[in-house]
């Protein structure tokens, strides 16, 4: 798992060609817990998200642009958590934390591209509820297919680019000696850290990229759905009012502990008592956003209720048509 290698003085070190993920504390009784809590918050994740893309997909009702993006971002988190938990699943039930060098950059690689394409994604989105709720007569004349495309291929291109120019830089890093990550995944901080090169450059260049990618379309997102709230104030109906509150609440509560975290672990400069609450905040956009999104954004809306209850009905007509071909 070593090789020779020298250090920036030039001194003889062994490079390191395997870490070791740390996770999380505790005796056999917690392993176990958090395995089969993990396993449980996994199943949900990939289920819900499954789900909600099946009904897009199915039903021709829902083939609108904001259920346009809500596939996407189903599919996007349907990735996004099978890069992380599925690993340490497996580290929790085998105790085997080891994982290569070349794993580790993959695994930073996939996940970086999903996370960053999700920051733009949900900036869409808000501009197109924004759209949608406060220009209403030019909705379909500015929110067209083409326009839908367009910044979903963007999100994804925008979200590859700044993680490839990062990983080019990282995959010249050379790692020696200490080899244990205190973390559940490798992460960008938690890897560096074990570089025994002079990393000032590629720090530089991540806080650059992390404030381009997550600032403006966190402060887009926000100023949308302020707009949105400010047209909803006119709406005459009190209900009405009380139902998109509750709607734009639970939006903001998710993209603000989405962003807010990813900007507190990339963009905040660390003190001693973030770097330990570190993995509490990664834990909230790796794990939590990707479980919940699927109910805030989609399974709480009337239209996807309404898909969902004509699941019954379409799998009887299949059921009855696979007995008439038979």
């Amino acid at each position: 798992y070593m090789s020779p290698c020298q250090n920036l003085n030039g001194a003889n070190k062994t490079m390191t060609t395997e870490f070791i993920l740390l996770g999380f504390s505790g005796g056999q009784g917690v392993q176990i817990l958090l395995l089969l809590l993990f396993l449980a918050i996994y199943m949900l994740t990939i289920g819900g998200n499954l789900l909600i893309i099946l009904l897009i997909v199915s039903d021709h009702h829902l083939h609108t642009p904001m259920y346009y993006f809500l596939g996407n971002l189903s599919c996007l988190e349907t990735f996004y958590s099978s890069v992380i938990l599925p690993r340490m699943l497996y580290s929790l039930l085998t105790g085997d934390r080891s994982i290569s060098l070349i794993g580790c950059i993959t695994q930073f690689y996939i996940f970086g591209i999903l996370v960053t394409t999700e920051c733009f994604l949900l900036a869409a989105m808000s501009f197109d509820r924004y759209l949608a709720i406060c220009k209403p007569l030019h909705y379909t004349n500015y929110m067209s297919d083409r326009l839908c495309i367009q910044l979903t291929v963007g999100s994804w291109l925008g979200g590859s680019l700044a993680i490839t120019i990062t990983i080019s830089f990282m995959s010249q890093l050379v790692f020696c000696g200490m080899n244990e990550i205190d973390h559940f995944f490798c992460d960008f901080g938690p890897v560096i850290n074990l570089s025994c090169s002079n990393t000032r450059i590629i720090g530089t260049l991540v806080f650059i990229m992390s404030s381009l990618c997550a600032f403006p379309p966190f402060l887009l997102t926000w100023a949308s759905y302020v707009c949105i709230i400010i047209s909803v104030l006119r709406v005459p109906s009190i209900s009405g009012r009380q139902k998109a509150f509750s709607t734009c609440s639970s939006h903001l509560v998710v993209v603000t502990v989405f962003y807010g975290t990813l900007i507190i672990v990339y963009v905040v400069p660390k003190a001693n008592s973030l770097r330990e609450l570190n993995k509490v905040f990664s834990l909230l956009y790796t794990i939590l956003t990707p479980l919940v999104n699927p109910l805030v954004y989609s399974l709480k809306n009337k239209d996807v209720q309404e898909a969902l209850k004509k699941i019954p009905t379409k799998l009887a007509f299949l059921a009855g048509f696979r007995n008439t071909q038979l």
